[in-house]
Parts: C-alpha cells; structure tokens; sequence
C-alpha cells in the first residue's frame, strides 16, 4: 500500500509518499504560500528531477490537486496514476481528551476536531481544510488522523491537571496536554529496539529539541508526563516560546507597557525564548557561533536552555523513580553535539558518561554514552511522517 502523509498549515502544506512495502519514501514535498500565489517544491526520491517552481494556488484543493500532478507525471512522478495511493494519513494537531489514538476519519471524527478549535485554533482549521481538500480532489480513498496530543492521554491526573478550581478543567477543559507526541511514540520505540529490550520494561526520556521543544517521562510505553502544557508555549525555553513563566508576569507588563494579554501572548510565543534573551536569533548555530565570538547574552540563551533541560530530566527521573535512557531527538536533539554534552555534564549523578566520537556522529541512530554508563544516551532521528503512514496502513487495513 502507498500512502499519503500530509501536515497541512494555514498556508502551507508538507507532505510524503510512502510504499509501505519495505516503508519507502517515494517523494516528499512543499506547497507554500497557498491563498497568496503559490509554490510547489516537489522532490522525488527515484532519480527524477526536482519541480521547484510558482503554482497557482487559490486554496488548499488546488495544493493536492498539483501535488497529486506531480506525483503521477510522466516527469516528475513516482506513480502511474492517483489509484496506486490507498490512503492519505493526516496530522492533526489536538484531539483533545477525545481521541488517546488514531482513528479512520469520518463525519464524526470531522465534528471531533472542529470542537478542539477553541484549543488549536492556528492548528485545527488548517488540518481540517487539509482533510477536506483530499476529500474534494480524492474522493472516497480512506483518510486517517493522527493527533499530536494523543500519546499524552494515558497522563495521570496528578500530572495533567494544574491546580485551579476545578471547573475550569471540568467546564472547559483546561489542562495539560502536551504535543509532539508522534515523535515522542516513534523515538521511544525505536530506545528498546536498539536497547534489546521490551518498552514495557524501560523507562526512558524523550527530549524533542527543536525551535519547538519538550520532553516526555515514558513509563512502559506510556507516557506519564511531558513539558509542554495546555499550549505549546509552557516548559522550556524554545526557539520564540518563552517556556515556563510566572503568570502574574503578564498582568505587570500589560500594566507597564501598555499592551493586552492578546499582544502580550504574541510576544511570548513568537519573540521571547532564546530570541528574546540573546537578541541574536531563534537559531541556536547563530547562537553558538555568537557565543563563540564572545557574545554573553547568546551564551546565556544556551546556559538557560540546557540547564531548563537538564533539569526537566531530572524531575522526569524522580517522578518514574529511575531512567534507563535518555533521547536526544528533532532538529538541535539530532544535529548539536555541543548542546547534548552541555545538557549530560548536569546528569553524570545518574552514572552517565558520554562518548566524544559517538557524540560527534551525526544523521543516525546511536548509542552515545560509553559502554559502562549506567543510563544510556543515544540520539534517533525522529520520524513522525512514518508513524503516521504505519497507523494510516493498520487502520485501513484493520
């Protein structure tokens, strides 16, 4: 079965085509700008050209219109024709505490995310045009949503819920949910492969490190706590996302600059973190080679955000009571040597040494820690378009 993956944005589309025969990647893709001009950038993976030029494209239908052009020409293609595709997976960003796994995608299904809008409301729009989009251009072929905050369901209370008066959660469903889930679900999985061992045995840490970051506590498969919160903008200090904050922060700043909560939020999310601190970049290889040149504030926005890790590791290690291994995952998780043996200097009481030229490897899965190290570290590149296609074919299958 082939299948296709799509994370849709509001004006963006990403996307890949993979035979689940032998899980290959067929092609994977970008329309930009949908509502505005439009661009395609469309890649195959068999040896045929690049497309990498403006499309038109109005809405979000004529965006899998063209990918679906392309993934079928005679030039640029991997496919004879559209019926070769047997499913389309979608991340869906919240599901709320109505969907704890994936789930085949139907009117009902269709009502579920549109209720979770109030809690996504930048995210589940544009997944739910992206699902309506396949719909219009492809018919009948099976879809199936895979939610970012359904591998947090299986949190108990003491560690979702926050502590205000309860209604608030009962009423209106405020609590913690966490995100990057998918991630979470496949790095961990592939922690007990390489370690030899069933996931119902391990406990282990994930620590998704990208512009946007957090790390889940997973006890036997399940997660049990995670950083991020009733938005993605709670736990650590990220690339814009401010990360944990006194809340009455905002009623001082509103008083003494004169702008609203709604503007004030903005800040937070988007010009805050180890942007804001450093006043440098939101990129942390700007931050390290500032740092490098001798800039102190780019070097805090580095002490701060390991040292938010190190200790959100460590609160994850008393609440499993143990760790049998830590992840380093995503974009800075995956490629920044210097940033995971900056976070592993605070963890040593945990027996960890880390191995310098295992460290220095980069684009594959590996033990890091050294062979006597009481808890392993090892760093996997995550993979969320695979969980989604893996679900998409048990579902449609099934």
């Amino acid at each position: 079965m082939k299948i296709l993956v799509i994370n849709c944005g509001s004006s963006s589309l990403k996307y890949q085509l993979l035979d689940m025969e032998g899980e290959k990647l067929l092609a994977k893709g970008l329309c930009e700008r949908i509502g505005i001009d439009g661009h395609l950038s469309h890649k195959p993976q068999n040896g045929k050209p690049v497309f990498d030029e403006d499309v038109a494209m109005p809405t979000h239908t004529e965006a899998i219109a063209a990918v679906l052009d392309k993934l079928t020409s005679a030039e640029y293609g991997v496919v004879a024709s559209m019926d070769e595709i047997g499913a389309v997976g979608h991340r869906v960003v919240h599901g709320g505490e109505k969907f704890a796994e994936s789930v085949r995608i139907n009117d009902d299904v269709m009502d579920a995310i549109a209720e979770c809008i109030p809690l996504a409301p930048l995210h589940n729009p544009a997944n739910i045009t992206g699902i309506e989009a396949c719909k219009a251009v492809m018919g009948d072929v099976p879809q199936v949503a895979v939610f970012d905050t359904a591998f947090h369901q299986s949190m108990p209370g003491k560690a979702f819920m926050y502590a205000i008066p309860y209604e608030y959660y009962s009423d209106l469903k405020v609590r913690r949910y966490g995100f990057h889930g998918t991630s979470h679900r496949y790095v961990s999985k592939r922690a007990a492969e390489m370690l030899g061992k069933p996931i119902e045995e391990l406990k282990l840490i994930s620590c998704h490190m990208g512009n946007g970051s957090s790390i889940c506590a997973i006890n036997g498969g399940k997660s049990v706590d995670t950083s991020m919160g009733f938005t993605p903008i709670a736990g650590l200090p990220m690339g814009t996302r401010c990360g944990d904050i006194d809340v009455s922060i905002l009623e001082y700043l509103a008083a003494n600059t004169g702008k609203d909560v709604k503007e004030l939020t903005n800040i937070l999310n988007k010009k805050s973190g180890v942007l804001g601190v450093s006043g440098v970049s939101s990129d942390f290889r700007d931050l390290d080679n500032a740092a490098a040149d001798g800039n102190d504030r780019a070097a805090l926005a580095l002490d701060m955000f390991h040292y938010a890790v190190a200790k959100t590791v460590g609160s994850y290690v008393a609440a499993m009571n143990g760790v049998d291994g830590i992840i380093f995952t995503a974009g800075i998780g995956e490629n920044s040597a210097s940033t995971r043996a900056a976070i592993c200097e605070y963890l040593t009481y945990l027996g960890i040494e880390i191995c310098p030229e295992c460290n220095a490897k980069r684009g594959e899965d590996i033990v890091i820690s050294t062979a006597d190290s009481k808890v392993k570290v090892m760093v996997i590149p995550t993979n969320e378009e695979l969980v989604i296609a893996r679900d998409t074919k048990a579902l449609v299958e099934g």
